[in-house]
């Protein structure tokens, strides 16, 4: 795991095993992320809290494990660096014997994640590094952390097209709604990707808000799984739930096609 602090104060710590961000606290603040106290720090497990990278595939759409592969492969530390109002850490993985049997594409990503201040900037590459296109969906499944999930509320989403993945028929069904409200609100479990989001949207508590960007990523995904389903996941504690909410930065209503030698850059900026 490597720490880092902006010489005002702002730090992260990340794990090489996923290039997993698990904390981040703005200059002179609190913790802003969430992570879970049971979650699994273990080869092939998926860290629950903090900010997953997710590739090639977001969620079950498809047919690799859930959210790809990237978030459990150990990344390679390439750089650290900062100037007098940010520190910076770069990671890099490329495809390798494991990742080739689930998906048999040469590829690179590149995370790179900035401190200073009142910000979290995290910035990622993907790179086809083969002789063939390929397409893929992906997010930075960013979990903040909220003092009480009742009190908090998701702001900037008014108007945008949505598909609700827990008001449905049956599991294979995706109701396609539009946000009337103008705030997003959780009385119970939310999970809603909403599609081509043209401005940032902040997360509201009493006292604080966090104001959330996402560059490159199309798309926005709101979660918190709820009472029952939190009690349903055993590496998330009882009442995690009321602590958290998943404001993800995402590509998942159409996905990147890239060719051979192509790139494509996202970020999400994260300030309070």
């Amino acid at each position: 795991m490597v720490r880092l602090a902006s010489p005002d104060g702002a730090q992260f710590e990340i794990y090489l095993h996923g290039a997993h961000v698990t904390s981040w606290k703005p200059a002179g603040g609190d913790e802003r992320l969430f992570l879970s106290q049971v979650s699994e720090f273990q080869t092939g497990k998926a860290i629950r809290g903090g900010v997953p990278v997710i590739f090639p595939q977001f969620g079950s759409l498809g047919r690799l494990p859930k959210h790809g592969f990237v978030r459990t492969q150990a990344w390679e530390l390439t750089s650290l660096g900062g100037d007098t109002e940010s520190a910076t850490a770069k990671f890099s993985l490329q495809d390798n014997h494991t990742t080739q049997l689930l998906w048999p594409h040469p590829f690179q990503l590149e995370l790179m994640v900035l401190v200073g201040g009142e910000r979290l900037e995290l910035h990622l590459a993907v790179t086809n590094t083969g002789s063939q296109p390929f397409s893929y969906t992906a997010a930075l499944h960013t979990y903040l952390r909220a003092e009480n999930i009742l009190a908090t509320a998701i702001d900037g989403l008014h108007g945008i097209r949505f598909h609700d993945t827990v008001n449905r028929p049956t599991p294979a069904d995706w109701v396609e709604m539009v946000q009337l409200n103008p705030e997003v609100h959780f009385p119970a479990e939310v999970d809603r990707v909403y599609y081509n989001v043209p401005k940032p949207v902040r997360v509201c508590e009493p006292g604080r808000s966090t104001c959330v960007t996402s560059l490159g990523f199309p798309d926005v995904v709101i979660w918190n799984p709820g009472p029952e389903k939190a009690a349903r996941l055993a590496d998330l504690e009882p009442d995690g739930y009321q602590r958290m909410v998943c404001v993800e930065a995402a590509i998942t209503g159409t996905p990147v096609t890239l060719g051979p030698g192509e790139a494509w850059q996202g970020a999400q900026i994260l300030s309070v």
